[in-house]
């Protein structure tokens, strides 16, 4: 390579940007003396100064270079370890802007990993991952747009790209971003009612050193060093991982559905201090990018080693830039942020945080759906109901209330009605509505449906580390065997109390998130964290038996009565009896014991009540439909029954409605649709739950 000229070129935008003639290149750090922009022609290496700083980018322009010059940085400064900062040239590192990367870390032994350390002298460049320049995208997205799903309308699907399609019957191309566009995975989500798919991350990521000494790698992806880039593993051309993760996602808005995807801006790779790698911000300006005691080490408030400081307005930039870029260039719909307690961190949590200040005024953000994950593990870090407005939280109270209803736990009867309603409780109070709970009762961390019903205790033996690691406080019930079984009883149970669980997230008010591969009963063999497990154990099996295939229409009737029905999915909260309401008037719920009388204080505060029955109002909903027409469905009966036994329920009198019919029944799932009048006793076998609908119409009979 002719040595080439550079020039001062422009402190914005960061990265490396192709422009007329040649590349600029910009890159923040505060504390450094000194950056080299190193450029790579095979094996031949050439360093470049950038020439200028303005403020604390330090750019510069080169000219005769394009899309797909290989480049890193070598920072240069003055390291002091008692206050964090450590600067070492002989490493080269990443751009925290880099679109795409050649390569990826491998540290499987010691000899290996001290080539990013932050102390090893040896140089690193033939051995380190290189960033690569790359030309804005020209995709062809046609007349590709956001489906823009109301809140109140959308149902996640949380799903790994690989873990989704490799097993996915007759794919040429199993377990690619080819895959997930294919028109019959989309068909599956499709026909399930599915309306928005929330990706497990795609940023590139690395796997732990412990991972790779056991030939593991991290299969989840929340190890993310590059997280501008597209991960190449779920390529089925890697060069074209980019492109090809387009075409799934225009695939995906053709049918309707909106992609969300998971990002990590909570920590990097690079893990803990002072043994942790040097791959990226930590050799560029630690104490600016990272949470520092007063020692000089990260603040673990992650669980992973560091924790990035989105305070400062470096960072914040840097995680907005990176949200408009996989918005732009990949036109996702929406964010689910890893363990957000941590952007709200200054370093205590903050509603009024800087970022979600910055991230509120953003018009590019303005349409996206933005999800929290609300805790970290620092202190004060479980910020369920705690987050602006604007956002929606992965409610982990609805998680572990309705886990331990059907488990018929003490005491859970009245947060269960709280739950099962939106959990006014948490959000009303700061003016916020149903759909900033996203409910979910399991997750892509923790158990399967299947396992939640087959395990009392976690299996994670696989994962190397003696099955320590994982979640044991699971609020899991195995019906009675831990694990597979051939007792046929326990088998019914167990499709019961996941078609229970299926019932109360689907009618429950918010937003439902069903983990992918629940719908047919997918195992991990009571493995509760499978982060490590890219195989079998976390592939969804589609080969599917009469049973599996029989949730999966009870799953798939489930959420298609819900997204009819507006009383199933209310934009508002409910309320009781209003002002100015007589007696005689029918409040938007009313709870009945199952006597069909009015619920009193003496039901709820009954710490063995395992049972009750709603009634939902679908001619009092105080809401317009889009055209601004009166909104108004049927009216509904929920009957919950979480007891050991059975019970019968007094159906309520006429003035609630005349005729009834019986749509759901969890115990007998394929029974005939039977009618039933006021005042009528129905029976609720022992742990089940029955969805009735009004005959009449709610707009006739109330006039």
């Amino acid at each position: 390579m002719n040595a080439p000229k550079i020039e001062c070129g422009q402190p914005y935008p960061l990265g490396a940007c192709v422009d007329e003639g040649g590349v600029n290149f910009a890159l923040f750090s505060s504390r450094a003396q000194k950056v080299e922009l190193c450029l790579f022609d095979g094996d031949t290496e050439t360093r470049l100064t950038l020439p200028a700083r303005s403020g604390d980018i330090h750019h510069g322009f080169v000219a005769g270079i394009g899309a797909g010059q290989h480049y890193g940085f070598r920072v240069h400064g003055h390291s002091d370890a008692a206050a964090g900062v450590y600067f070492n040239p002989q490493k080269l590192l990443l751009d925290p802007y880099a679109t795409r990367v050649a390569g990826r870390p491998r540290y499987n032994d010691a000899e290996s990993l001290a080539h990013f350390a932050f102390d090893d002298t040896r140089d690193n460049a033939a051995v380190a991952a290189k960033s690569v320049v790359e030309r804005p995208s020209e995709f062809d997205w046609g007349n590709d747009a956001h489906p823009n799903t109301p809140w109140a309308h959308t149902v996640i699907y949380e799903a790994h790209v690989k873990g989704l399609t490799k097993k996915f019957p007759d794919l040429a191309e199993a377990g690619t971003y080819r895959a997930l566009a294919d028109k019959r995975v989309i068909g599956h989500l499709k026909s399930l009612g599915i309306t928005a798919i929330e990706l497990l991350p795609l940023p590139l990521h690395s796997d732990e050193y412990h991972l790779q000494q056991n030939g593991l790698v991290n299969y989840w992806g929340y190890n993310t060093y590059a997280h501008f880039a597209v991960e190449p593993r779920y390529a089925a051309a890697p060069e074209q991982a980019a492109d090809e993760l387009r075409a799934a996602v225009k695939a995906l808005h053709q049918a309707g559905i909106e992609v969300i995807l998971d990002v990590v801006f909570n920590h990097t790779a690079e893990q803990d201090m002072p043994t942790g790698l040097m791959l990226c911000q930590r050799g560029i300006d630690a104490p600016a990018w990272y949470w520092l005691d007063a020692h000089g080490q990260y603040q673990n408030w992650t669980g992973t080693g560091n924790t990035l400081n989105v305070a400062q307005r470096d960072v914040a930039r840097w995680v907005m830039d990176c949200l408009r870029h996989w918005r732009q260039s990949f036109h996702i719909d929406g964010f689910r942020f890893d363990l957000a307690s941590v952007l709200g961190r200054e370093p205590e949590f903050h509603t009024d945080a800087h970022f979600f200040q910055t991230a509120y005024q953003d018009p590019l953000l303005a349409g996206c759906k933005l999800i929290a994950e609300p805790w970290d593990l620092g202190s004060g870090g479980y910020q369920v109901g705690g987050f602006p407005s604007s956002w929606s939280e992965w409610n982990g109270r609805y998680r572990d209330c309705v886990r331990d209803f059907w488990r018929s736990q003490p005491s859970t009867l009245p947060e269960f009605a709280s739950r099962l309603m939106g959990s006014s409780d948490l959000y009303q109070v700061n003016g916020r509505r149903p759909v900033a709970s996203v409910n979910f009762i399991t997750a892509h961390d923790g158990f399967t449906m299947n396992d939640l019903v087959s395990y009392n205790e976690k299996h994670n033996e696989d994962n190397g580390e003696g099955n320590r690691d994982g979640e044991s406080n699971n609020r899991s019930w195995n019906c009675g065997v831990e694990g597979p079984t051939t007792i046929k009883d326990v088998n019914e149970l167990r499709q019961q109390q996941m078609r229970n669980m299926f019932a109360t997230l689907l009618f429950s008010q918010g937003i439902p998130m069903i983990c992918g591969g629940d719908e047919v009963a997918r195992t991990q063999q009571g493995n509760n964290n499978a982060y490590c497990q890219d195989n079998e154990l976390s592939w969804t099996n589609w080969h599917l038996d009469k049973g599996r295939k029989e949730l999966l229409a009870f799953v798939s009737k489930l959420i298609h009565l819900r997204l009819d029905h507006p009383v199933l999915h209310r934009r508002r909260f409910f309320t009781g009896r209003e002002p100015g309401d007589d007696s005689n008037t029918i409040p938007q719920v009313e709870w009945f014991d199952h006597t069909g009388s009015i619920m009193d204080m003496d039901d709820w505060s009954n710490t063995h009540a395992f049972s009750m029955m709603v009634f939902l109002n679908g001619s009092r909903i105080p809401e317009t439909d889009w055209y601004g027409s009166p909104m108004i469905d049927n009216d509904f009966i929920l009957i919950f029954n979480a007891h050991y036994e059975p019970i019968m329920f007094t159906l309520p009198s006429e003035r609630y409605g005349k005729k009834w019919q019986l749509l759901i029944d969890t115990y007998n799932p394929k029974g005939p649709e039977l009618s039933y009048e006021a005042g009528f006793a129905i029976t609720a076998q022992a742990r089940s739950f029955l969805l009735l609908k009004s005959s009449d119409c709610p707009a006739v009979r109330r006039e």
